[in-house]
């Protein structure tokens, strides 16, 4: 069988067979790597919304907050509005349809002299300068309720944020929650995580808030491809000889 598979009849098909077994196993490990992916992170996702909820603005932070990703959280302080700052190109969905603007993220203080930024919420693209967001400011201390979020990570190609130009002290309008680059603009440290404000009572007022929706769909998905691309590897491994053997002649001369 060996012989036949790479004869000079066979041999060009035989190899366009073993690149399609080569494929089919590396977009079988592929899916199955995303399938372990996305359960590592339901399985995160479940274990935070179970956890009880973090309490900041008493004391020092816990440890290990970039590791807890959507834990329902309750913080104490005050908000900073002087260093507050908008995000671009944020959809809220009306019931008229999608609407672009900004969502206002804000340094909440502690009163040990560190902060948080919040995303407390969105606003409609009218709202484009710092002293449009003075109607949505809540003086004085406040206890706001919402959830550990991870700050964005650029991708390639994607929309940036630029430096700042000679003698600009900041930028108001970003694309990213980068905290690494927001942390030069903010007069105390800031932790590694932001909040998103949960939504108060029947969310009518402005900004508009919503909690993170992850998307899970994709686990029993990717599941279900890696299955087919085994399969399909097997059906190429194991048929392939049998539809060769039927291929072979017989003492007539005949394929069988």
């Amino acid at each position: 069988m060996f012989r036949l598979i790479f004869s000079r009849r066979w041999w060009i098909t035989s190899l366009l067979v073993l690149f399609g077994i080569g494929l089919s196993i590396r977009l079988g490990i592929w899916q199955v790597d995303r399938y372990l992916g996305n359960k590592a992170f339901a399985d995160h996702l479940a274990a935070m919304q179970s956890a009880t909820p973090l309490n900041l603005g008493s004391g020092q932070p816990p440890a290990g907050l970039t590791g807890m990703e959507y834990r329902a959280i309750q913080a104490t302080g005050t908000f900073d509005f002087s260093h507050q700052v908008a995000i671009k190109n944020q959809i809220w969905v009306q019931s008229w349809g999608n609407e672009i603007g900004y969502i206002l993220l804000t340094p909440l203080v502690f009163p040990d002299g560190s902060a948080v930024l919040v995303d407390r919420g969105w606003i409609p693209i009218k709202d484009n300068t710092p002293p449009s967001w003075q109607g949505f400011d809540t003086p004085g201390t406040v206890t706001i309720t919402g959830v550990l979020r991870l700050p964005a990570v650029p991708e390639m190609g994607g929309e940036s944020d630029p430096t700042l130009a000679p003698g600009q002290a900041s930028l108001d309008l970003w694309y990213l929650i980068d905290l690494k680059r927001l942390q030069k603009q903010m007069p105390y440290p800031i932790l590694p995580v932001y909040i998103q404000q949960a939504p108060v009572g029947d969310n009518t007022a402005l900004p508009f808030r919503a909690l993170p929706e992850p998307d899970l769909s994709e686990e029993g998905i990717n599941e279900g491809y890696a299955t087919v691309w085994f399969v399909f590897t097997g059906l190429l491994i194991f048929g392939y000889p049998v539809y060769l053997r039927k291929q072979r002649p017989d003492t007539s001369g005949h394929p069988k």
